[in-house]
């Protein structure tokens, strides 16, 4: 068994894992190897005047660990942030045995355009942060030899490459997902087909009684000969029990690729639910030659069927299921983008705890570990390219480029269910650039996934914007309250849609309002200025969310509701709501530490779980001796106590989960509490303390 090692700086670094067995008198190594490669890379800065500027190339080289962004700070601070080259360069020895291999490196996400060189010589090139791509080493490395591989990360905003500008969100630079090393023999699964797993699985007639899976694999032989060999599919349950098996004998051309299929029946499958029973298979496709795993790919299997019906709902498996949805970007505070898999399961583990259904990845192709936790806990995904708030009118190949590598690099996952075109991009006439490019991007989704639903997204609430009609989903973003209108107007505008177009399919993709935790208000605030104001108090938040939710749920038109956002995120060209930087409409601050009053008001109507909750606990400086409680529960009785005190009065809230109470504050600080009791019989408490001048 031979252990290859690294040489950076002077250090010999391990390699994570084996890179194959060898076997006597075998030119090939048995199976697949993956292999972490985020381990002894060294970083430099580059200048944005680097082609008339080279001094930087003596600056020392600092050692990082990928995932890594080189603005993990600036560009969460403001506008004054670093846009241009990042330099990555490791150092890998590449044992003489693997001649007969082929080898690749896959990096799932370098921002924002990419080139690779190894060993000095031009691998390729990439545009786009969010999706992951696939270089072939086999014939630049020298076996034997310790090798070199220099990545330079630009992030500058381009016409060409969308997104185009840093303006809703900033594109963060460097190598910020991991990267691997694949091993494989040369009669393989396809690598570099856009990145993607190279088997496809699809699902027909999905029920309780059966269902039927088709596999498609696109298979190479890089040998000179055609090779026969079996080509085996095996689906086994959550435990690991095989239950079905498929295999026949394939010849596999040393010219282009090979594609085959296999279908499989499964009787009385085991279907899965949503985020009630989120049950996995898995499926995995070998290559076996004389009794020998060549290559095999595992990809994850979840039975269901998807069915959305204008007017009446999103359908799960043939029975109605809520589409309880947040939204979420990708970055966090002191991290930028570079995150690990335990910050991606923490955001998930929230989304779980305020009782989402639904996450809508927006407004980008996000890490694999999202798409893959959210099949294991049963989300369902809307996911999306960046084709978003801009258009240069030079970004068709890049759209098309990245439409295409979201689908075929998330094909497998069962939570997704629609692609997402664009975002707030528009055009006068169906004829004009970003209504041709929509239709052709729907196009390249049904095309290569005929199954699932396509979605565009329009920033104002008319069902005729000729660049949102191209998808099966009308996307709408509705800021009332905050960027037009008033907090109630949603209900006037849901109605009307109702009347006028009862046969579209409509979700409410974005809405609510900043919240600055650190700033209270006694009363809701009458003039706002949502652009350049300072002050963006967290109670008129709590109420835009309390008033909007209650229309939404009583509106089966909206098929689908996003809230506009799960967590605070960086907006490095803003300068709003005292927070330099940042768009605070997140329910949960940037740093994940502290959660707003709207967590809980959706937490008692989404999350089953016994809850009790005393909103407006940050607005503790009162002045008026009578005013208004507000508690969010999901209880059926609840008690109010003031100073100890019962309160006796209930006032209408604006519904089952919105308790409200007049009651009357005395002079200093005044102790308010909340009890009720669950259906076990378990008492829960929630205690604030507000003080009248």
């Amino acid at each position: 068994m031979l252990i290859s090692s690294i040489r950076v700086l002077g250090y010999n670094w391990l390699l994570i894992a084996t890179l194959l067995c060898c076997f006597a008198n075998q030119g090939y190594a048995q199976g697949r190897n993956e292999i972490s490669f985020n381990e002894g890379w060294r970083f430099k800065k580059g200048a944005n005047d680097y082609q008339k500027d080279i001094g930087f190339l003596d600056e020392k080289w600092e050692k990082v660990t990928v995932p890594h962004t080189y603005n993990r700070e600036d560009m969460q601070l403001g506008k004054d942030f670093y846009t241009g080259d990042g330099f990555y360069k490791k150092d890998f020895f590449v044992a003489d045995s693997l001649r007969n291999r082929r080898l690749f490196i896959r990096f799932e996400g370098v921002g924002s355009v990419a080139e690779v060189y190894v060993n000095g010589r031009f691998l390729g090139e990439h545009k786009g942060s969010f999706s992951a791509f696939a270089l072939e080493l086999t014939h630049s490395v020298n076996y034997g030899e310790e090798n070199s591989i220099l990545v330079k990360a630009n992030n500058v905003a381009r016409p060409d490459v969308i997104p185009i500008n840093h303006f809703l969100f900033p594109l963060y630079g460097g190598i910020y997902r991991p990267v691997s090393l694949i091993v494989t023999d040369k009669v393989n699964i396809k690598v570099t087909d856009h990145a993607s797993q190279g088997i496809y699985i699809t699902q027909n007639n999905v029920s309780a009684k059966q269902a039927h899976v088709k596999i498609k694999a696109k298979l190479e032989n890089q040998g000179k000969e055609i090779r026969s060999m079996e080509l085996v599919t095996e689906i086994k349950d959550a435990e690991g029990k095989s239950i079905k098996k498929a295999s026949e004998k394939v010849p596999i051309s040393p010219q282009g690729e090979t594609l085959k299929e296999q279908e499989l029946v499964l009787k009385r499958p085991h279907l899965w639910q949503g985020v009630k029973d989120p049950y996995l298979y898995s499926v995995t496709v070998s290559l076996v030659d004389n009794g020998k795993v060549l290559d095999d790919v595992t990809q994850p299997l979840g039975l269901r069927k998807v069915e959305v019906k204008a007017g009446e709902g999103f359908f799960l498996n043939d029975r109605p299921y809520p589409m309880y949805g947040v939204t979420r970007h990708q970055d966090r505070w002191a991290f930028g983008n570079a995150l690990t898999h335990a910050q991606h399961l923490e955001d998930m583990m929230l989304i779980k705890e305020i009782g989402a259904t639904t996450i809508r990845l927006a407004h980008y192709q996000q890490a694999e570990d999202m798409y893959a936790l959210a099949d294991s806990l049963g989300f369902l995904i809307w996911a999306e390219i960046p084709f978003i708030n801009r258009s240069s009118g030079e970004e068709t190949e890049n759209a098309k480029q990245q439409m295409t590598e979201l689908i075929r690099q998330n094909f497998n996952h069962p939570s997704i269910y629609i692609w997402g075109i664009h975002n707030e991009v528009y055009s006068k006439t169906p004829d004009e650039h970003v209504a041709v490019l929509s239709r052709e991007l729907n196009d390249i989704a049904k095309t290569n996934d005929p199954d699932r639903l396509t979605g565009a997204v329009s920033g104002y609430g008319e069902m005729d914007r000729p660049a949102n009609l191209a998808g099966d989903v009308q996307g709408m973003n509705r800021y009332y309250g905050w960027y037009e209108g008033e907090i109630g107007d949603l209900e006037q505008w849901v109605s009307g849609l109702e009347n006028k177009y009862p046969d579209h399919i409509v979700m409410l993709t974005e809405y609510g309002a900043d919240g600055n935790m650190d700033q209270g208000a006694e009363m809701l605030p009458e003039n706002r200025n949502p652009v350049s104001g300072k002050f963006f108090p967290e109670n008129y938040q709590t109420e835009t969310h309390i008033q909007q939710w209650a229309i939404i749920e009583d509106h089966p038109y909206i098929t689908a509701s996003y809230l506009w956002n799960m967590f605070e995120f960086a907006v490095p060209m803003w300068n709003r709501g005292g927070v330099n930087a940042r768009n605070l409409k997140g329910l949960i601050t940037f740093d994940r530490k502290r959660k707003k009053d709207s967590f809980y008001w959706y937490k008692a109507n989404w999350n089953p779980a016994p809850m009790i909750y005393l909103a407006n606990r940050r607005d503790n400086k009162r002045t008026a001796s009578s005013t208004v409680v507000q508690v969010f529960t999901n209880l059926d009785a609840v008690k109010l106590y003031v100073n100890g005190a019962l309160v006796e009065k209930k006032l209408e809230g604006v519904n089952e989960h919105h308790w409200l109470y007049n009651i009357q504050l005395t002079k200093g600080e005044n102790i308010i509490k909340a009890e009720g009791v669950s259906e076990t019989g378990e008492v829960l408490l929630d205690e604030i303390r507000w003080k009248l001048n």
